[in-house]
């Protein structure tokens, strides 16, 4: 018996790439509205009341409301706003995060699916943290790039049509919303400078966090144990680690690669990450987020 899904905001950026991850599964039925009731209060109440699983690809607010609407339901609901990511009431969508915490996602009703960047920087800060290799009172900065997918309809319109060109910083005031995130499941206390770009390129991401320290090889050794044996998440070997670093590397997949660079003999180490920003660092990571919650295997679909 197929399992009954409902995409709330499926002609976003988010909801258009699961849509096209779930559409043609012989285990999945979708629930779709037509575009004249996509808003109607009543009918989105009625499709979530038929879904076992709705995923939320909406605005924060928005997002908040329909949870609300959900509170009285069995429907269970997978989150892709920033809305809920560190509300304790919600599991975080990393199964990879932790031991402990696929099983979590696999019971949960409430599942917050984690932001693409901050995918990135949890992947490389968590196994450090734990190991006490990173300290959680260190001064950190993180830098990254990602295609013009990652800011949605409108950049992706401005790109298109050549109303913007080339590449650019942004986020520089320091209020960037993965941070908030990254923090709490990085294990953190002080804030990161994070300073993210966008690239002139469609898809893909590279986000990467200098250290001054040469224990390279314990770094690498932790976050080699932590993913072992991960479907998704994949550690370079060391000795392959002076490869070009390529955010397009991993488009169209639901992988994460991480490496450690730099020059440990002089001290200066560079935490790497690459995924596709439209796939493990959100559809991609929605779909293996249901997957599991509905018992099926991670990889189906991706």
């Amino acid at each position: 018996m197929s399992a009954k899904v409902f995409i709330d905001g499926e002609v976003g950026t988010t909801g258009l790439q699961i849509r096209d991850r779930l559409v043609n599964r012989e285990d999945i039925t979708l629930i779709s509205l037509p575009e004249d009731r996509r808003k109607d209060a009543a009918a989105r109440a009625d499709a979530f009341a038929q879904a076992d699983v709705a995923i939320l690809c909406l605005p924060d607010d928005a997002s908040r409301e329909a949870a609300v609407i959900c509170e009285t339901l069995p429907t269970r609901l997978i989150d892709a706003s920033t809305a809920h990511r560190i509300n304790p009431n919600w599991v975080y969508g990393f199964p990879e995060l932790a031991a402990g915490q696929r099983a979590a996602i696999a019971g949960a009703k409430l599942v917050s699916n984690p932001g693409c960047y901050s995918t990135c920087a949890i992947a490389l800060l968590r196994p450090l943290t734990d190991a006490g290799l990173i300290s959680s009172d260190a001064d950190l900065s993180i830098f990254g790039i990602s295609g013009y997918t990652g800011g949605g309809k409108a950049m992706i319109a401005e790109y298109e049509k050549g109303e913007t060109t080339g590449n650019f910083i942004y986020a520089t005031p320091q209020h960037h919303k993965h941070m908030p995130e990254v923090m709490h499941y990085g294990k953190v206390a002080k804030s990161p400078i994070f300073v993210p770009s966008v690239g002139q390129y469609a898809q893909g991401m590279i986000v990467q966090i200098p250290l001054h320290t040469s224990r390279a090889v314990e770094l690498h050794a932790a976050l080699t144990a932590h993913y072992a044996g991960s479907q998704f998440v994949n550690v370079r070997p060391l000795d392959q680690a002076q490869a070009r670093e390529n955010p397009q590397a991993f488009n169209t997949t639901n992988q994460l690669e991480l490496a450690v660079l730099g020059d440990a003999a002089d001290g200066r180490v560079v935490l790497s990450a690459i995924l596709d920003n439209l796939g493990k660092g959100a559809s991609g990571a929605a779909v293996q987020n249901l997957n599991i919650m509905l018992g099926l295997d991670d990889a189906a679909g991706l």
